[in-house]
């Protein structure tokens, strides 16, 4: 199958699900910028439980800006930010130290637009996965697709589909229990080669 889907901040477990599936993903790169969803939002688990993580970003005056278009609020710290939160949810995790160098440079290096961040932390989240996908992106908005599964509606992190995903061990599941679909860094860092294999297995729910 083919899919269309936004790409987000470290997607989460659902988006992976679909993607590994399709025969090709269509990045939609085309649509308006949205509050309050996870195109600059990701979820892990940290002490606390949930924690999420927002990449602040400048909005325009306008009532619309082009996703492709919002740039990324940089006079907060929110890179470094980010990667104290990581540490200190996943440094006991199994394969933190696996990826870390990997991952580190992201937060390092200053990023312009968050579309342009969130598909270089899709490609490293790829090579770390060894996962190659046959990927595009849309060239006009369509409100309704027709020659593609449309999985856009993951995008939205106030009005989620609930995913009955299979359980795997998380660092503080004995504090908070077990906490689902959170962002493909939680199940890398607890899972790592065997991520692959867990997103290949799993079935997504459809609204």
């Amino acid at each position: 199958m083919n899919i269309i889907i936004h790409p987000t901040y470290f997607p989460n477990i659902a988006h992976f699900v679909g993607m590994v599936k399709a025969k090709e993903v269509i990045f939609e790169v085309e649509d308006n910028f949205v509050k309050q969803t996870y195109r600059n939002r990701t979820n892990i688990y940290a002490a606390n439980g949930k924690l999420v993580l927002n990449i602040p970003v400048i909005h325009s005056q306008k009532n619309r800006q082009k996703y492709k278009d919002v740039k990324i609020f940089n006079a907060e710290k929110w890179q470094l930010n980010h990667w104290k939160s990581l540490l200190s949810a996943y440094r006991t995790s199994p394969y933190f130290e696996y990826y870390e160098d990997e991952l580190h440079p992201l937060f390092q290096k200053k990023a312009d637009y968050i579309l342009d961040f969130n598909l270089k932390c899709f490609e490293v989240i790829c090579n770390c996965l060894q996962l190659e996908l046959n990927v595009s992106k849309s060239r006009s908005f369509e409100k309704n697709v027709e020659d593609k599964v449309d999985l856009r509606f993951l995008v939205n992190a106030k009005k989620e589909q609930p995913q009955n995903f299979e359980k795997y061990t998380q660092v503080f599941c004995n504090k908070h229990g077990y906490i689902g679909n959170l962002s493909i860094l939680d199940l890398l860092f607890n899972e790592g080669p065997n991520t692959l294999n867990y997103l290949e297995s799993q079935t997504l729910t459809m609204p």
